[in-house]
């Protein structure tokens, strides 16, 4: 009521005023509505059903496989912290479905007290009989056994061979191993193999122990000390041969290729040691005992195993053209698997970093053109995707973990380093990168972890970069045209934003005119930008010809007479 009288002194009609007011507290809403949606994005909730007072803090793994059938025999000691006190815990591991795969549990049994349990919906639901106090360990023994449905892949390589590989990206870990299967809980591991006599088994770590056994079966041990994630966590068996390529900074590096590829595998996976020591010393210290490159039967094109990489079968050409694979795979050592995102909704820090560290191993051992030509197609592959899904980078939308593997998270994520990287200039910002590693190694972040550090370096707010970058969708759709000033030998350049959201940044620009060509820089942050420019004819606009910038530009229909017009992204 008062604020209607008071108005109408103004002599606006009653209509105008509810309209007024009905716009004012819809753009309070949305506002609200985007900082709850900002809000949980960044406090990490991706569903997961997390164990709040149990830490687990090593997994022994005892596997026992044959050539005679599928069945896998376990055998798993999980040593847990208590932070609080707990009288339920849950693991995950398959139950056996209706096609006779999945797994079954035969015990369980607990050092510091009786338990009952049961398996069912792929969880095994552990009721102490005695709440255990907040400050103490103890160990669950489960012994199971069955046929992997996933995670396990067992079947014949290209060349008729039986094979065993590890592939437990995302959360598939939960099909042959009993464990917590998400990346918020990071443990050490043993993985105890036994298996026919006539396989190499690798795995996460370092050997321990390689024995014969009785009935022609072997032993072989490997041990992790490093925590991991259980998507990282790896055993490969196979006929393999494996060379010893060299060493980077003591850290051994190992190729494990199909027998019959011998000649090529070492080859191709021989340029591993040039990414492994380019990052060693730009990032910091490897963070694991090994590296084992391993031709595989991974459902992917690599799997950044910790210390112990896979790469689909078909990466062994004998031509040199694993290069940029294995970048990328090398990459996630760091960022991925020491320093792990500790929500799915997060995996940009994950891809985003392994996509974009490629890029810069490739501006150091090519040259910027090279770099410039990898940001393009990554610029391209953002844009068509936004337009099949405009989807933010964190999406908390997301429940299929498999379609996290999309253009957001990998090239999109890689262009807002890119662009940070050009916002903060090179030494700030690898002194960010190198910060952020050695602060979160071998542990968990979110996007507020990175963003602050990164702040911490710069002196900067960039609460701002990081929101509308990775929580808003899409990037800025441009028109830019250029007509006669109002005085005379000028011109007036006029940036419009197109999309709902009005984005900050800085746009460079490339004019050419009679005098020559001559490069700007603009500030843009409304919905229009102008500026006016001294010269009298604009014959060609080049906008970002350093390739600093996600955006697309949209054409701009009007054709009006006298004014140049940038045309729209192909």
């Amino acid at each position: 009521m008062f604020r209607l009288k008071r108005i109408r002194r103004s002599g606006r009609k009653p209509m105008e005023i509810y309209k007024n007011f009905y716009n004012k507290t819809l753009k309070i809403i949305l506002s609200l509505a985007f900082f709850l949606l900002f809000f949980f994005a960044l406090s990490g909730k991706d569903g997961y059903k997390r164990n709040p007072f149990a830490d687990i803090i090593h997994y022994d793994f005892s596997i026992s496989i044959s050539d005679t059938n599928n069945i896998i025999y376990g055998h798993t000691a999980i040593t847990v912290n208590f932070t609080g006190s707990v009288d339920t815990l849950e693991f995950d591991l398959k139950n056996k479905g209706t096609d006779d795969k999945g797994m079954t549990v035969q015990n369980v049994v607990f050092d510091k007290g009786s338990l009952t349990w049961v398996h069912s919906g792929n969880r095994i639901i552990i009721t102490l009989n005695e709440s255990v106090k907040a400050g103490s360990d103890g160990i669950f023994i489960i012994d199971y056994s069955g046929i992997p449905a996933d995670g396990l892949i067992i079947s014949n390589n290209k060349f008729g061979e039986r094979t065993f590989f590890a592939d437990n990206w995302p959360d598939r870990a939960r099909n042959w191993l009993p464990c917590i299967d998400h990346p918020y809980d990071k443990a050490t591991v043993d993985f105890i193999i036994t298996s026919p006599d006539h396989y190499e088994v690798v795995g996460s770590g370092y050997l321990v122990e390689e024995s014969c056994m009785p009935r022609h079966t072997k032993l072989t041990h490997w041990k992790e000390d490093v925590p991991l994630a259980t998507k990282v966590m790896a055993i490969g068996v196979a006929p393999f041969a494996t060379r010893l390529e060299g060493n980077v900074n003591d850290t051994p590096v190992w190729s494990w290729v199909f027998s019959e590829n011998r000649k090529e595998g070492f080859y191709d996976y021989s340029v591993a040691l040039k990414p492994l020591a380019f990052y060693s010393q730009l990032i910091g210290p490897y963070p694991y005992e090994k590296l084992a490159n391993v031709q595989s039967k991974t459902i992917f094109g690599g799997l950044e195993n910790a210390g112990c990489i896979f790469y689909s079968e078909n990466s062994v050409t004998g031509q040199g053209k694993a290069e940029n694979l294995m970048a990328h795979e090398i990459a996630h050592q760091w960022f991925g698997n020491s320093v792990t995102e500790n929500d799915w909704h997060h995996i940009w820090l994950s891809e985003g970093f392994a996509t974009f560290l490629t890029a810069v191993y490739q501006e150091k051992t090519y040259g910027k053109g090279k770099l410039d030509e990898i940001m393009k197609l990554a610029r391209d592959r953002v844009l068509r995707f936004n337009l099949r899904l405009s989807k933010p980078v964190v999406d908390t939308t997301v429940t299929d973990l498999m379609k996290l593997l999309n253009a957001n998270s990998y090239e999109k994520g890689a262009w807002v380093l890119h662009m940070l990287r050009r916002k903060l200039g090179d030494e700030l910002f690898w002194e960010g990168m190198r910060l952020y590693y050695e602060e979160y190694r071998n542990k968990n972040a979110l996007t507020s972890d990175f963003q602050k550090v990164m702040e911490k370096v710069s002196n900067e707010n960039l609460e701002k970069f990081f929101r509308e970058w990775l929580f808003v969708s899409g990037q800025p759709e441009l028109k830019i045209t250029a007509g006669p000033g109002k005085r005379k030998g000028y011109t007036d350049l006029i940036i419009e934003q197109t999309q709902d959201y009005l984005f900050n940044f800085d746009i460079e620009l490339q004019i050419k005119d009679l005098n020559g060509s001559d490069i700007i820089k603009i500030p843009v942050s409304d919905r229009i930008t102008r500026k006016t420019l001294k010269t009298e004819k604009i014959l060609e606009i080049i906008p970002d010809p350093n390739i600093n910038l996600l955006f697309t530009i949209v054409p701009d229909k009007s054709k009006t007479k006298g004014r140049f017009i940038v045309p729209e992204t192909e």
